[in-house]
């Protein structure tokens, strides 16, 4: 009991600081805010979504302490929440077979178990990437012109700092900026969300504590229903006010699960290729340093999401059956 607390603690106390760190405005506390979430999701996958919950709650009280009660509320939404619920669900699972009863040679054999999927992970990523999104724009007001005022304000004391000669052309670059701020920030979040993730799997898998088995990535796929989410939040996108900024940033998060998606079927679909690793290899690094090219894995998932090319190609590579007799 005295080990499991001071694992929660410790991982509490590097949680904390790394999202405390952001305080001294240094470039590398970017990269460590953007981590606070790994040592308590390393601790919720590792040893249990209990260590989690009670290393972020002493890590809330100690920000609340030092800071004030909004870090406090931040660090609970932003990154213990994300993190407990998350290690939660990977560790997840429900037999899909009755164990096999013990006899005097062998032993019991245990049920087969079905894992929490992947893509639900994915879809649970996109709701807190909404959530924390939404929640820092409502910090700087209640309606949409409040919200883009401050966006715009705070955008143009950033430039005056370092070039106090601003002119026309550049009042209209931050109204641009100001316009895609929310989606952009929306997909900062997925994206470092589903990293955390990903790393802390792999540091407990490298440590021998996952108690699970390594899913296949290549299968993930989002639940059907995300299909008609998009298309409901794309819709209220035209709308205008706090709603369509609502339905920018759910359109922005549930578009970046469906690149995620694509990503998998771009493994699948070039299973059969030689030069596999330099064309997947390429394709990450094109979209790494580009950007815009992610577009064409957002595009890649939805069409799997409704002609189910993985499932074909998959099919296809499969041995005829054997003739019957």
């Amino acid at each position: 009991m005295m080990a499991f607390a001071l694992i929660a603690l410790i991982a509490g106390a590097a949680s904390a600081l790394m999202f405390a760190s952001i305080v001294s405005g240094a470039l590398i506390s970017l990269v460590l805010f953007y981590l606070a979430p790994l040592p308590l999701m390393v601790a919720a996958i590792g040893w249990g979504p209990l260590c989690a919950s009670v290393g972020g709650i002493a890590a809330a009280i100690g920000l609340g302490a030092l800071f004030g009660l909004p870090y406090c509320i931040a660090f609970a939404v932003t990154v213990a929440l994300p993190a407990w619920w998350l290690g939660h669900l990977v560790l997840l699972s429900r037999p899909v077979s009755a164990a096999a009863p013990a006899s005097a040679t062998e032993p019991p054999v245990e049920p087969e178990l079905e894992w929490y999927p992947v893509g639900r992970l994915l879809l649970w990523i996109a709701g807190f990437a909404t959530l924390t999104t939404i929640a820092a724009l409502l910090t700087l007001g209640t309606d949409a012109e409040t919200i883009t005022g401050m966006l715009k304000r705070g955008l143009m004391r950033i430039l005056r700092s370092t070039d106090p000669q601003t002119s026309g052309e550049t009042g209209q670059f931050v109204d641009a900026l100001v316009r895609i701020a929310p989606a952009a920030a929306t997909i900062v979040a997925m994206m470092t969300l589903t990293l955390n993730l990903w790393l802390s799997a792999k540091v407990t898998a490298t440590s021998g504590r996952l108690r699970r088995p390594w899913p296949d990535l290549m299968t993930a796929e989002l639940p059907p229903m995300t299909l008609v989410a998009l298309c409901v939040a794309l819709a209220f996108c035209f709308t205008g006010g706090l709603l369509a900024i609502v339905a920018q940033i759910t359109t922005a998060a549930l578009m970046m699960g469906y690149a995620l998606t694509g990503f998998a079927v771009l493994h699948t679909l070039t299973l059969a290729l030689k030069s596999r690793t330099f064309w997947l290899g390429s394709t990450y690094a094109v979209v790494v340093v580009f950007g815009w090219p992610v577009i064409a894995m957002i595009i890649l998932g939805l069409a799997d999401a409704v002609f189910g090319f993985r499932e074909r190609f998959l099919r296809s590579r499969q041995p005829p059956p054997l003739p019957t007799p």
